[in-house]
């Protein structure tokens, strides 16, 4: 495990534990959300949902715990760094629309290096991960391995419906149909 994994580790363990004992409710999300699924172990950061209304909740707590919280120009999430590094994303909303309280609470509760937390389930994260393509970013290479390790804990008729509406993500369930991954 490389140095920025084990960065990336602390820092989701030392979040959750401030959450967790202050509140507010959370869920894992993104790309770790996928690898505590069995998913590979992503590089860049973790994310975190928190409902809308909870958000400045959620950056006082991690203030507390040591964290530097960083103001993003987007409005629908704040950093938590360590260090020089961005390494939590707090999202109170997904894809312009907001997270709510019964979004976190919906997610499944698993054991997270340790640690018991709500985790966004399979099926909406990928979902996400699909809607947010566009033409600017469109990186199916990188959602192929994950998507893989985790299709069998995904309602693929739900993403479809959940992702008509978006061409690029109609592309990638094409490709992964024809690579047997989501028929």
């Amino acid at each position: 495990m490389s140095a920025r994994n084990d960065a990336l580790r602390d820092a989701l363990r030392r979040s959750a534990s401030a959450l967790r004992a202050h509140g507010p409710d959370f869920a894992l999300a993104g790309s770790y959300a996928l690898w505590a699924y069995g998913g590979p172990e992503p590089v860049h950061d973790v994310d975190f949902v928190v409902a809308e209304e909870d958000t400045e909740s959620a950056a006082l707590t991690l203030e507390k715990a040591g964290f530097r919280i960083e103001r993003t120009p987007e409005d629908w999430l704040f950093k938590a760094c360590v260090g020089d590094d961005f390494v939590i994303d707090v999202l109170h909303a997904l894809n312009g629309k907001p997270v709510t309280a019964q979004d976190v609470a919906a997610a499944e509760e698993l054991d997270v290096l340790a640690i018991r937390m709500r985790v966004l389930p399979p099926t909406h994260v990928v979902t996400e991960k699909l809607n947010s393509l566009n033409e600017h970013h469109c990186d199916y290479a990188a959602l192929l391995p994950a998507v893989r390790a985790v299709r069998e804990r995904v309602d693929w008729e739900q993403v479809r419906a959940d992702t008509a509406e978006n061409p690029f993500a109609e592309a990638f369930l094409v490709l992964t149909n024809r690579l047997g991954i989501t028929d």
